[in-house]
């Protein structure tokens, strides 16, 4: 078994303490606490965002875990939030349903059953929530809405839940509503109730997982759905909540936040809204879409994850500012714990919080990252100034006696480019309570009385590289550890591990694509199923696959190459895409809609063949100039591949 040595970080920085004239900030608990602090997690769905995660080899795999999950080493996650696969694109691909047909359970499809035990195998503690983004055909009836038959989403969402108890022993204590409407309060009501009535009592409701309106006025008005609510979460709420949700007392979570570039102002953007959603918005957990960036990074959103692991084929991951800018709270707090009433704003910019266990422990941390240096994605960021400042932190109530503060800092020093994330500096001692400091633009402090931080590293992993030019795989896997095979990424479909029955000889494994119905999605997918592969930077490429297809009198297959588009925007995806149909016709064209058949091309040729023999050839391709290697169908419909592989120059 290969072994990893794990190193801690030690080094002591020297704290600047100025003593001149400065702005006082009382913390203290004489007046009462504030909210109860639910924690800061990360979201991994919505869609197949953890896609090429479990594709890397040990050791790598498990200090990427570590570094996401491991208590006092990293970013110390204290949630994880999963997506309920619907066999849907959902952003960036499609992740299985544990019910692809309605009379079909499997509990071992995907990905996100692995990942909940790996993260609750590092933190016991850990909580886990569930959030379906789309469902199978089958849940809508016909439609592309999943809450005309409320009682059958329902009983979908419980059986996952169940499942996940069964098969894995993972207790899902929160369970999120897709988007929602006024007209859905009927499903939350239901879902509830099929909750209980399955012995899920416990499992909490998060609603709308949305937007903060009208789910809070409608809480408000319907006390039956009042009960039914145990949270009120919001989509990249920008730091503010609105008066109802506030008037229903209910918990107020940021449920999904960030989606933001993770370099150093995606960094800056998540210091800001960590502290500032609760100083503006009483919101008290914040989760990251995505937790880690482990997909095509072309894919729409690309690498906004809150660290990067992009590469399985060599091991490569970085990790990044959000990483250590979330260790600043993760590390020194625990869900459980209490905000205090005295957090707020600096005078000179920035925020602080504060937070105790309620048993003498203290955390405050402090954010003074300027405007420009913390624009999320999403939304628009309304201006305002940073500048340098003295503060002075009075310590109070039953903080009146601490001593000595472990200090922690992040400088994100962007006029050199030479960031300090995350150190620790001397102890800092308290003089009756008090202590001033000097604080820079864009920096990140944690006081706290807790001494078990550390800054968690293991040596450096292997560097960067392309996707072996050379690739093959015919998918003979006696037990697969996951139904998806590696490094593909299904965009629209589902295309799995299938065990090929119809050999007379030993039987043998396919990919299989397996949705028969267009999903309830929000996101406009194709009407072709595709799954992609390789290189986005391959321009020369030779790509062969043996096709079966199922549907014997409409069916049809394509592989492409240079496919350019992927996510949300498959449905316009150029190519060069060679279809092979049951009737025995053959189609070459350069969009995945397969509408541009007459297209003339100018610039390096390709070409074609089937059972060896050519079909076409010397078409003179122009654009796209690069892109993936993929394979589909034309429709929804099952069909079968084997023996994939790519040449690429």
């Amino acid at each position: 078994m290969q072994r990893s040595r794990v190193c801690v970080s030690v080094l002591f920085l020297a704290l600047s303490v100025h003593f001149s004239s400065s702005q006082t900030y009382v913390l203290d608990d004489k007046g009462g606490l504030g909210r109860l602090f639910d924690g800061i997690g990360g979201l991994s769905g919505g869609g197949a965002t953890s896609r090429l995660l479990v594709n890397y080899a040990e050791p790598y795999r498990s200090q990427i875990l570590d570094y996401l999950f491991k208590p006092n080493f990293g970013a110390s996650l204290h949630i994880l939030k999963v997506e309920i696969g619907g066999d849907a694109q959902t952003t960036d691909g499609t992740e299985p349903s544990h019910m692809h047909y309605e009379n079909d359970e499997n509990y071992f499809r995907g990905y996100e059953w692995w990942l909940m035990k790996e993260a609750k195998k590092r933190n016991p503690n850990i909580t886990l929530i569930g959030l379906p983004w789309a469902f199978p055909a089958w849940v809508g009836r016909g439609k592309n809405w999943p809450y005309d038959y409320p009682d059958i989403t329902a009983s979908y969402v419980v059986n996952w839940i169940l499942g996940a108890k069964q098969y894995h022993n993972l207790d899902i204590q929160y369970v999120g509503i897709w988007n929602e409407r006024k007209y859905d309060i009927k499903y939350i009501k239901l879902l509830r109730y099929t909750l209980d009535k399955s012995g899920l009592d416990w499992v909490r409701i998060i609603a709308s997982d949305n937007l903060w309106e009208p789910i809070a006025l409608s809480v408000l008005l319907d006390p039956e759905l009042s009960s039914a609510v145990d949270v009120i979460g919001a989509h990249y709420p920008g730091t503010t909540t609105v008066a109802d949700a506030l008037k229903t007392q209910k918990k107020l979570w940021s449920s999904e936040d960030y989606s933001t570039f993770n370099d150093e102002v995606g960094g800056g953007c998540w210091a800001r809204i960590l502290n500032q959603n609760y100083v503006n918005g009483n919101m008290t957990a914040t989760i990251s879409w995505n937790l880690v960036a482990s997909y095509y990074e072309e894919l729409p959103f690309g690498r906004e994850g809150l660290m990067t692991a992009k590469e399985p084929w060599s091991g490569n991951y970085v990790v990044e500012s959000p990483i250590w800018i979330t260790a600043h709270t993760t590390q020194f707090t625990q869900p459980g714990w209490t905000y205090l009433r005295t957090v707020g704003h600096l005078a000179g910019g920035g925020s602080y919080v504060a937070l105790t266990d309620g048993k003498g422990n203290l955390t405050v941390v402090i954010e003074t990252m300027t405007h420009d240096h913390s624009v999320c994605i999403r939304p628009p960021l309304p201006p305002f100034h940073v500048t340098s400042q003295n503060a002075t932190f009075q310590l109070n109530g039953s903080f009146a006696s601490i001593k000595e503060l472990q200090v922690w800092r992040s400088q994100f020093n962007f006029k050199t480019k030479t960031p300090s994330l995350f150190e620790k500096l001397k102890p800092l001692k308290l003089i009756d309570g008090s202590f001033t400091l000097n604080l820079s633009e864009d920096e990140v402090y944690t006081f706290t009385t807790m001494t078990t931080g550390q800054k968690g590293v293991y040596p450096d992993p292997p560097a960067p590289a392309g996707f072996p030019k050379a690739y093959k795989d015919d998918f003979n896997v006696r037990n697969p550890p996951f139904s998806e095979a590696p490094h593909f990424a299904d965009q629209t479909g589902v295309f799995e591990y299938y065990i090929n029955l119809t050999d007379p000889g030993p039987h043998t494994f396919t990919l299989r694509q397996v949705v028969t119905e267009r999903p309830v999605t929000w996101v406009a997918d194709a009407d072709q199923t595709i799954s992609v592969i390789g290189d986005y930077q391959w321009q020369n490429l030779t790509v062969t696959c043996d096709v079966f297809m199922e549907s014997v009198d409409s069916g049809g297959v394509f592989i492409a190459a240079r496919v350019n588009k992927g996510g949300e925007s498959v449905r316009s995806a150029n190519g060069v895409f060679f279809w092979v149909f049951a009737d025995g016709t053959y189609k070459v064209t350069n969009d995945l809609g397969h509408l541009q058949t007459n297209v003339t091309w100018y610039g390096q040729l390709a070409s074609g063949q089937l059972n060896g023999y050519p079909l076409w050839k010397n078409a003179v391709v122009l654009n796209p100039k690069n892109g993936w290697a993929a394979i589909g169908t034309r429709s929804f419909e099952l069909a079968q591949f084997d023996n994939f592989a790519v040449v690429a120059d």
